[in-house]
């Protein structure tokens, strides 16, 4: 009857074709952006946790080596400390100074001021790996080479495992500094706050070194 097709119409007409509703979020242009949900922070600290575990064990058994071998044998001989070590030393903590300051910064929104910070941490990282490279020509200036004695051969090990581990240190810095946070499944703030917790694992890793090749050569 004529009615009835007009009002089957209006009901079609209301219902937008009477198929079910397209889902919310998405035009099917195959762009999955909108849908990337961010990684729970506590996996990020894992991951950090598990990662920094597995260098404590590292260097925990290159010292246990380190403290069997001085016992072993005659040809142990005490290897001279390069004095740059202190200078070193004292421009690894000045760093670590810096990068809870640059972090207090970022969280109080002043972005200007943490890049600064940030790069003056950057950069005093790399005066740290130049002046390891200064202390191993001293020692090398010395007569103590690599294979002078089982002494040598262990500082220029342990400080260069140290210096690749910070180098990746200095890595991550670079990292926070160029990272395009605003496509990014985890914040700056976080970022940061992961790369400090490195940096100063880093740092109490060489105090612990500096004493070991100190106190027990």
């Amino acid at each position: 009857m004529p009615g009835t097709v007009v009002d089957d119409v209006e009901l079609i007409d209301a219902g937008h074709g009477g198929g079910t509703p397209p889902p919310d979020g998405g035009d099917g242009d195959g762009d999955s952006h909108g849908s990337r949900r961010p990684f729970p922070r506590r996996a990020y600290f894992t991951a950090l946790q598990l990662g920094l575990a597995a260098i404590v064990m590292f260097f925990m058994a290159m010292a246990s080596s380190y403290i069997v071998r001085r016992g072993l044998g005659t040809d142990w001989q005490r290897t001279p400390i390069p004095p740059v070590l202190w200078f070193n030393t004292a421009v690894l903590l000045i760093s670590s100074v810096t990068i809870i300051v640059a972090r207090k910064k970022l969280a109080s929104g002043e972005r200007e001021a943490f890049q600064s910070l940030w790069w003056v941490t950057t950069g005093l990282g790399m005066l740290f790996l130049a002046g390891q490279i200064v202390a191993w020509r001293q020692l090398a200036a010395a007569g103590m080479l690599l294979a002078t004695n089982p002494s040598s051969s262990f500082f220029y090990v342990l400080t260069a495992a140290h210096g690749a581990h910070l180098a990746g240190g200095i890595f991550f810095l670079f990292y926070v500094a160029f990272r395009p946070w605003r496509k990014s499944r985890i914040s700056q703030e976080t970022a940061a706050e992961l790369a400090s917790i490195y940096w100063h694992f880093m740092d109490g890793l060489w105090i612990f070194l500096l004493a070991l090749l100190t106190l027990g050569r």
